[in-house]
């Protein structure tokens, strides 16, 4: 057997995010871990929280998947030039900039840059915050996959759909085909993984949750 972990967004909350992966290598041995995006942002250690997941996993057998999501592209293109930088800084960029001491080094807004938008397996899509089921999946837009809040469930073309965005406190949930894993950790929730079995389709065999 083989398990897929999918981690919720985490903005800046390294702590939860450390006793979620120890809670995981406990109980398993190996296994992919989805990082569903918003790394950053409005908590107090954005900085820690990118450092723990560019330095990729401690043991053997492991897989970090690590997607972009909408605060990862706003810190890019505000960066760049592409995005007003006061609405980023509104948005949580103000803390982000703070872990680091006033200005975000280079080498992480490539990093952040070239993070996917999506990851797929035989059973289950990966985004950060949905998918546009009237547009072939090869044709979604980084618009939707970024920032899209999905109402209802859908047939996802035969596949599970696992995203975060769109925080609540009665999250993780799943929706008819839908897993929502963003239980809003950095508003007082807790930090959310999804464990899915990837030889069987459909939703999450369980959930895991870490708080402060």
């Amino acid at each position: 057997m083989s398990y897929t972990f999918a981690i919720g967004d985490i903005h800046g909350c390294r702590e939860p995010l450390r006793k979620l992966q120890a809670m995981i290598e406990a109980r398993w041995a190996s296994g992919t871990i989805v990082y569903i995006g918003d790394y950053i942002d409005r908590g107090p250690d954005s900085r820690g929280v990118i450092d723990l997941l560019k330095a990729g996993p401690a043991k053997p057998g492991w897989q970090w998947i690590m997607l972009k999501g909408n605060h990862e592209d706003m810190m890019v293109g505000a960066y760049a030039g592409r995005y007003d930088r006061d609405w980023w800084l509104d948005n949580g960029g103000l803390e982000t900039e703070l872990s680091y001491d006033g200005r975000v080094p280079t080498e992480v807004l490539a990093w952040a840059d070239r993070l996917p938008l999506m990851h797929l397996d035989a059973h289950r899509i990966f985004v950060h915050a949905g998918v546009n089921p009237e547009v072939p999946l090869e044709k979604q837009s980084p618009q939707d996959l970024l920032w899209l809040r999905p109402q209802n469930s859908a047939y996802y073309w035969g596949k599970h759909l696992c995203h975060g965005h769109t925080p609540s406190r009665i999250n993780p949930r799943t929706i008819g085909n839908r897993t929502n894993i963003d239980s809003g950790c950095v508003f007082g929730g807790k930090l959310t993984c999804a464990v899915f079995d990837d030889d069987v389709a459909g939703g999450p065999l369980e959930f895991l949750k870490a708080a402060w």
